[in-house]
């Protein structure tokens, strides 16, 4: 397909169930080339297992899977664990996952297809962060660098994937990205579907294992906000949401304010962050690319 856009996932599968549902999104998606996933934060050899079991539940085990960073910089780690790897003994996986492969990873795939490649980040901003600090023309080889991660237009609300790692967050926004796109809690809280509903669609392929790893969240949960999918859609349909320009910084002084999104908007800015969404294009948009998979 011509117009298939290569992309990478950088993700924290494996805490918040919408991960797992945001990769099953991409594998089935048509005008996705998934040149690779990249797990990041606490246990991230653990992640990086259930991203192949994933994977393989959708028929696709030659995806590259690596681990990555599992602390973030200068601050406390917030998710050490891996919950939803309960469920690995009950599904084919790989095993053995060298340490903090992903940078590299990231860095030699970028520099393989000199803008053209769309980073996904939907976890904390660690291997993103160090990619841009070891590499800082990686960021200009970038197609583009799509995040879930912020909130922007409701003042001193943090965000967990952001101020999970603010330091590697400012680097993110500060880096020379050719496009930066920002979905946060302004517009992804509005995804949600309840748990029983969940349980219902969630059915055929790599739905199987995200269902038993969902059993997992709704022990505390009950319901299921799709941040990372509407991320990941908005890539192949963008008008999904509307969009405003700026700049994007993060607050790193040690105040009430550390780690937060701070959004000045202007037309040149070099940032796009979303404001709207329309919920229902959404969801019939996620359900058509999923139904590949079937019931």
């Amino acid at each position: 397909m011509a117009d298939r856009v290569p992309l990478l996932l950088d993700t924290d599968i494996g805490s918040d169930i919408d991960d797992a549902v945001c990769l099953t999104y991409l594998l089935a998606e048509p005008r996705c080339e998934l040149l690779g996933v990249t797990t990041v934060t606490g246990r991230p050899r653990r992640r990086a297992m259930l991203a192949d079991a994933v994977c393989r539940a959708a028929g696709r085990p030659g995806v590259p899977v690596r681990s990555g960073c599992e602390r973030p910089l200068l601050v406390q780690q917030r998710q050490p664990e891996a919950p939803q790897a309960e469920v690995l003994p009950r599904w084919e996986h790989r095993d053995e996952f060298a340490p903090s492969e992903a940078v590299e990873f990231l860095r030699r795939t970028i520099r393989e297809r000199p803008g053209e490649i769309t980073l996904l980040t939907v976890g904390p901003l660690t291997n993103a962060g160090l990619l841009f600090a070891v590499d800082p023309e990686a960021a200009s080889l970038l197609g583009r660098l799509v995040m879930m991660g912020g909130c922007y237009f409701e003042e001193g609300r943090g965000e967990w994937n952001t101020s999970g790692d603010p330091l590697s967050s400012q680097l993110v926004f500060s880096a020379q990205v050719p496009e930066l796109l920002a979905y946060g809690l302004d517009v992804t809280t509005r995804c949600t579907m309840p748990a029983d509903q969940c349980r219902e669609r969630f059915r055929g392929g790599p739905f199987e294992l995200v269902r038993e790893m969902a059993e997992v969240w709704f022990r505390r949960r009950d319901r299921i906000t799709f941040h990372d999918p509407l991320a990941a859609a908005c890539i192949f349909e963008p008008d999904i949401c509307r969009y405003r320009a700026g700049t994007v910084r993060v607050d790193l002084e040690r105040g009430e304010e550390f780690g937060l999104t701070l959004f000045d908007e202007a037309e040149d800015g070099p940032h796009r962050v979303a404001c709207d969404v329309d919920e229902e294009r959404f969801f019939g948009r996620f359900f058509e690319v999923t139904s590949v998979f079937g019931p």
